[in-house]
């Protein structure tokens, strides 16, 4: 009988391959994510910005906290979501027994028929339960490790804090957007700096004492709270490649250099009308010589009174394109075309996307904003990064600045903390 030959024993100085569930264990490694939104672009657009920078384009589920809109319901968007909803369920049941109710007085109570959102779209978005993704963090953690959960917006607070109460073992919960007070909750915060000048001397001059409390962190940032300059998205070398590529045959055409133009709405904090839509025109009117043509585009928030003064002024304009609203949105195509941009004050959003791009960014209306507002675009114009919109600007001239990476510098500070509880991703 010939004799048994068994095989060498490996050399230990010899390269070991272990699959990653023996090297360092499933229950170490974040596969797969949950995004919770609150129904508002800006904001989703925040986490998922940042759950593509980590890798996970592909890899998660979005989830909604939706309030019920229009009638009443704009008098109550100030409470709690959850105490918001009851108090519709009320009214809805009073509403729909009562005989002394006329059909108009109903309606002016009722909200709109779709409570979750009512958006176009949406029965593909899943409504945020926290039982529902507590139980998908349990039931699953044993076979597809913890689940990164990234939540963004005020009504998306008490949802995510929930969940990280229910399932700390299995989650990692980070909340986008200052969440006040308490920021133990979560795993991790990340906020724009502007969010902490409520706390400065200057500040809390403006305010009177017994608001404070209720207006301004009640904490300073400690080691699990990231500050970003602006707003997180998801624009970065790649994506600007790609719709480079995918809006060519619109873009290639318009003459150089290209000026793009992005008109946001007033808020509380930037408020403006009629008359800043005719200086931004005139302005407008005034570096037409200097560029090849000029591309502006109205967000949803932009009201009819500004877009008419531009259109009357502007529109009719052989340079000058204006986008009409209709699908598809060319704004991937406006940041990877545009030589240099006009954005108006409001949108921290806007600003911080045209910012990543290193052209070029000149901010209309920044005089008109005030409190955390003011120290936004004060650390924009400090940092070189954006510069006043006057109309005597020359096109031809360009200047550069280091583009806003902030998306990517929170990425990198979840790996950290991650890779100190001893986790760490697989995308």
């Amino acid at each position: 009988m010939r004799p048994i030959q068994l095989p060498e024993p490996p050399s230990p100085t010899a390269t070991r391959v272990t699959p990653d569930i023996f090297e360092s264990g499933v229950h170490t490694i974040i596969r797969r994510a949950v995004v919770i939104g609150n129904g508002s672009p800006s904001s989703e657009n925040q986490s998922i910005g940042l759950v593509r920078a980590l890798g996970f384009s592909d890899k998660h589920v979005l989830y909604r906290v939706t309030r019920p809109k229009d009638g009443i319901n704009g008098w109550l968007h100030w409470l709690p979501v959850s105490l918001h909803k009851k108090i519709v369920y009320i009214i809805r049941y009073l509403c729909g027994y009562s005989r002394f109710l006329s059909a108009s007085q109903e309606k002016k109570f009722m909200p709109l028929p779709s409570e979750n959102g009512g958006g176009i779209g949406l029965a593909a978005v899943l409504e945020a339960d926290v039982k529902q993704i507590v139980n998908l963090a349990r039931e699953t953690y044993e076979k597809e490790g913890p689940l990164l959960v990234v939540a963004s917006g005020r009504d998306t607070i008490s949802v995510a804090n929930s969940i990280k109460r229910l399932a700390a073992e299995n989650v990692f919960v980070v909340q986008i957007q200052h969440p006040r007070s308490l920021l133990n909750r979560f795993d991790m915060v990340i906020t724009p700096r502007h969010d902490y000048y409520p706390l400065t001397p200057e500040a809390q001059k403006q305010v009177p004492r017994f608001l404070q409390r209720w207006i301004t962190p009640l904490e300073p940032p400690d080691d699990h709270v990231v500050l970003t300059l602006g707003a997180l998205h998801q624009v970065d070398f790649s994506t600007l490649r790609t719709a480079a590529s995918a809006w060519h045959d619109e873009f290639v055409h318009l003459p150089r250099p290209l000026l793009v133009v992005n008109v946001g709405g007033p808020t509380r904090n930037c408020k403006y009308g009629a008359d800043l839509a005719k200086q931004l025109a005139a302005s407008l009117l005034s570096v037409l010589a200097s560029s090849g043509s000029v591309k502006i585009s109205f967000s949803e928030r932009t009201p009819r009174k500004v877009s008419n003064v531009i259109m009357k002024e502007l529109g009719n304009n052989p340079k000058v394109y204006i986008w009409d609203g209709q699908d598809p949105n060319p704004r991937m195509g406006d940041l990877a075309w545009a030589d240099a941009f006009v954005v108006t004050a409001d949108s921290v959003s806007m600003i911080s996307e045209a910012c990543s791009t290193g052209k070029p960014v000149y901010v209309m209306g920044a005089e008109r904003c005030r409190w955390k507002f003011t120290e936004f675009h004060k650390s924009l114009r400090e940092r070189g990064v954006v510069r006043p919109f006057t109309g005597s600007e020359n096109l031809s001239e360009s200047w550069s600045y280091p583009p806003l990476n902030d998306t990517a510098d929170a990425a990198r500070r979840v790996h950290k903390a991650l890779a100190d509880r001893g986790w760490k991703l697989k995308a």
